[in-house]
């Protein structure tokens, strides 16, 4: 499977392929401390740098092949090459010199590999058998082709140890910038080879086949279905017996998205069906159909009553995408809201005739662009005093007067702008110096004043890398040398408008510090314009392209799209506004990307409608498993699975060094069979369960559980922790894994009464890295008699929960102090009747 650089940043805003070291040598911000107390003890991690999804997993002679996306210089995500790791039992790792480096002309982004036992490429011979690689070429400038995705081939004949690009690559173009991450697999029955790979942004699996490994034909292709909140990446499709019985097999696809896992941020979902040799067919309707309700619109004939303001709406419904704009899919009929007009500039409102809520539920169709209602938020100009505008310009240096630039950036300065909302020509950007953009680190710093009001204000957009994390991406404001307050950008061009307080040093002299330490292509940089004072706070900018309820004129209910042109379900619970009279108004207040609403088939109904998120069967409901693929080169009755230990939300900020990035537990995939039909059983590989130390067993029995946290006596650190909870009257109870002696610190493992596995690490350890880290994890699991089994694998930065005979699976990274190493028991809402544990250490 393959990866590009996520969230991307576009060239100059754009995505960009690192293709030299990390500045390190710069000496601009310190090296981050070593984190042996968190490095996993069987879990695979790189001795050093950046890692993200496994490629290639492959059996040969033996020897389990790791193959994965590896940065060879630095710690975060660029430079993307084949690392490569061996294991004679998928516990204990070997870490191998790089496989398939990249080079000026291509980043080697995910994919697979197998053994050519015929030699049906031609690469090797009958008596020594080659090993093949096919992996997403990933083209440079350099190349000519700069950011085009074609599938390409190396091969090896000396069992792994070294690759050879084919002379004839690629093998597979379809001229996309978004068409990666090829599983190649033996299809028996044909005695040919086929592929899977994801056209991402179309959330679509084609499906190839081959006789060679070079010439490929396309045979089909599956999708969209179910989760498509995020790209589609690293597909898998391979055969399992249903409760092990050969005479019932079907088939599975995995497929990644990122965003729109079901936790948040990354997350892969999979299908059961059937596959013919030629196309893969799910189980289950192919569309899904709503509950049945009272229709209030469906935009068949005209807008019949809605009234449009502004200019986003036009004076009709849309027949389907608009000029300019990709395909849309998902709504009904023939026609349906869509403000994509003059390429996301137009704004406006669309609002409905007051209508009397008589059903539980409102259920519509949406799509477009994620941007919610933000409380607080203003449209138009904010006023105030402007410090700067970045328009007059000092020409030697190309910054205000009294400006001085820092780092990479001695000589740059501000430069004309087309970016949404900016204001006048010019703009300070950090991505100005050539060739370098997200590469280039270091200060622009404003001459001293003195603060003569509260706020500091200004327009901001690039990367959200707050002070605190490593490479921040902010403004400062500074006064007498400490940082008083500081913004940073959106992970997005569109500028909006920020503030700092700077009332705690008014009167004071103050100055304001442009601050770029960034070196990745993860939006690693910042775009500044319109610095101003005044004496209140300005933005954030309303940006909203939302559905919303109104009753008695206030929002009581508001969705927004995914940043997707695939409409999708979406539900009001109405039970509190029931005899209400309300109205519907769809707003477009954006101008930047993915400006625009898309909305069809209002309907009250008794019953929700179910988004695709909610209808999917996910390989996990945590955080942190994100482009499992399995092996390929293992008798036909085993699947063994590894996923990438991360989510990309927050991926390049975890507190590891000198690695970052670890592997999931290898798992052994099988189907069992339910009342919803067959489901994915997930089991730890043997080589976990050597591993345990069984003479160290330890237990504790609770009971009863009163509510409040309860030390057990037992520590886990590196174990196995089975547990069984039996509710009594708690709403909540189970266990608290990796505590401290004070009990601040410590990671709830539990299950509530309505059927729910809880894993909260709000308070894990090191949460602070990133915003979006600290959550609360859930998933759907039966609670018989009121009893609830569960088992959690512990490693030092891990946890991984496996329940209903591992039909469930929650998996989060957590980051711990060495020494929060207790094990306690909760309860909430009441005395939990018992929570027994067992801890055995797993000593690799």
């Amino acid at each position: 499977m393959p990866v590009i650089a996520r969230p991307r940043s576009r060239r100059r805003h754009g995505v960009v392929l690192i293709l030299v070291a990390f500045l390190t040598a710069l000496g601009i911000a310190p090296a981050a401390a070593d984190t042996p107390q968190h490095r996993p003890a069987y879990h695979f991690s790189p001795a050093k740098n950046w890692m993200n999804d496994p490629n290639g997993l492959v059996f040969h002679k033996g020897v389990y092949h790791l193959f994965f996306q590896y940065n060879p210089l630095g710690d975060r995500w660029g430079n993307m090459s084949w690392g490569h790791a061996t294991s004679t039992d998928l516990v204990h790792w070997d870490e191998q010199p790089v496989a398939i480096p990249f080079d000026a002309n291509e980043g080697v982004f995910s994919g697979s590999v197998v053994v050519d036992t015929a030699n049906s490429s031609g690469f090797g011979t009958a008596q020594n058998p080659p090993l093949v690689a096919m992996y997403t070429s990933a083209y440079t400038p350099a190349s000519g082709r700069d950011g085009i995705q074609a599938q390409s081939l190396a091969y090896s004949t000396d069992d792994g140890q070294t690759w050879t690009k084919y002379s004839g690559n690629p093998v597979i173009d379809i001229g996309s910038r978004e068409f990666r991450d090829p599983k190649v697999f033996w299809y028996a029955p044909a005695n040919e080879w086929r592929m899977v790979a994801v056209v991402a942004n179309e959330h679509k699996v084609l499906i190839w086949r081959s006789t060679d490994l070079k010439q490929w034909t396309r045979l089909s292709e599956f999708g969209p279905r179910n989760a498509i909140g995020g790209v589609w990446e690293c597909p898998d499709l391979f055969p399992l017996a249903v409760d092990g019985d050969p005479a019932n097999v079907k088939w599975v696809m995995l497929v990644s998205l990122n965003p729109g896992g079901i936790a948040g941020g990354s997350g892969t979902q999979y299908f059961v069906g059937d596959f013919d040799g030629t196309t893969f067919t799910a189980d289950g309707p192919a569309t899904y159909e709503p509950p049945a309700g009272t229709l209030l619109q469906g935009f068949e004939n005209g807008y019949a009553g809605w009234t449009p303001a502004g200019t986003a709406f036009g004076s009709q419904p849309a027949a389907g995408a608009l000029p300019g704009q990709q395909t849309v899919t998902g709504y009904v009929g023939e026609r349906l809201v869509n403000s994509f007009i003059d390429f996301d500039a137009a704004q406006g409102e669309l609002t409905s005739p007051s209508f009397t809520i008589d059903q539980r539920h409102l259920n519509f169709l949406i799509g477009g662009g994620r941007h919610p209602a933000v409380p607080g938020a203003t449209q138009g100009d904010p006023g105030g005093e402007v410090f700067t505008d970045f328009e007059t310009l000092d020409p030697a240096t190309n910054l205000p007067s009294g400006w001085s630039a820092t780092g990479d950036f001695v000589g740059y300065g501000a430069t004309s702008s087309g970016l949404p909302y900016h204001q006048g020509d010019k703009v300070l950007d950090t991505c100005v110096v050539p060739d370098k953009c997200d590469l280039a680190v270091g200060t622009f710093v404003s001459p001293e004043f003195t603060v003569t009001r509260d706020w500091v204000n200004l327009l901001i957009a690039g990367g959200t890398h707050p002070l605190g994390t490593s490479g921040p991406t902010v403004v400062e404001l500074v006064s007498g040398g400490r940082v008083v307050g500081s913004v940073t950008g959106n992970s997005s061009g569109d500028m909006d408008w920020r503030h700092i307080d700077a009332s705690s040093v008014r009167g004071e002299t103050a100055r304001i510090v442009v601050r770029d330490e960034n070196s990745t292509g993860d939006w690693g940089h910042l775009m500044v314009d319109d610095i101003r004072f005044s004496d209140t706070a300005a933005g954030p900018r309303d940006t909203q392209t939302t559905v919303n309820l109104v009753v008695d004129g206030d929002v009581v209910r508001s969705s927004t799209g995914t940043d997707s042109e695939a409409l999708d379900w979406a539900s009001w619970d109405l039970a509190d506004l029931q005899g209400r009279s309300a109205q519907i108004r769809i707003v477009d207040h954006s101008s930047g990307g993915w400006g625009h609403i898309l909305a069809d088939q209002f309907m009250l109904a008794s019953a929700p409608a179910k988004n695709g998120t909610d209808r999917a069967d996910w390989v996990d409901y945590g955080r942190d498993n994100y482009a499992g693929v399995t092996f390929n080169g293992l008798p036909d009755e085993q699947r063994i699975s590894i996923g990438w230990m991360n989510n990309w939300q927050y991926a390049q900020d975890v507190p590891t060094s000198p690695w970052r990035g670890q592997m999931t537990m290898p798992r052994t995939l099988s189907l069992v069979s339910s009342a919803t039909g067959p489901q994915l059983r997930q089991t730890p590989v043997a080589g976990v369960d050597r591993a345990l130390v069984n003479r160290d067993k330890e237990q504790a029995k609770v009971r009863p559980v009163a509510t409040g946290e309860r030390a057990t006596g037992l520590d886990a650190t590196v174990a196995r922790v089975e547990v069984r909870v039996a509710l009594g009257s708690a709403a909540e109870a189970g266990v608290v894994l990796r505590r401290s002696a004070d009990g601040s610190v410590g990671t709830r493992v539990g299950v509530r009464r309505d059927g729910t596995l809880v894993v909260d690490r709000t308070r894990s350890g090191d949460v602070g890295f990133n915003a979006l880290f600290p959550s609360v994890e859930e998933a759907p699991v039966t609670v018989r008699d009121g009893e609830v089994t569960f088992t959690a694998y512990l490693d030092r930065s891990s946890v991984e929960v496996l329940a209903q005979g591992g039909q469930r699976s929650v998996t989060d990274l957590i980051y711990p102090p060495a020494s929060a190493t207790g094990v306690a028991t909760y309860a909430v809402g009441g005395t939990a009747k018992a929570v027994d544990v067992k801890v055995t250490p797993l000593r690799p």
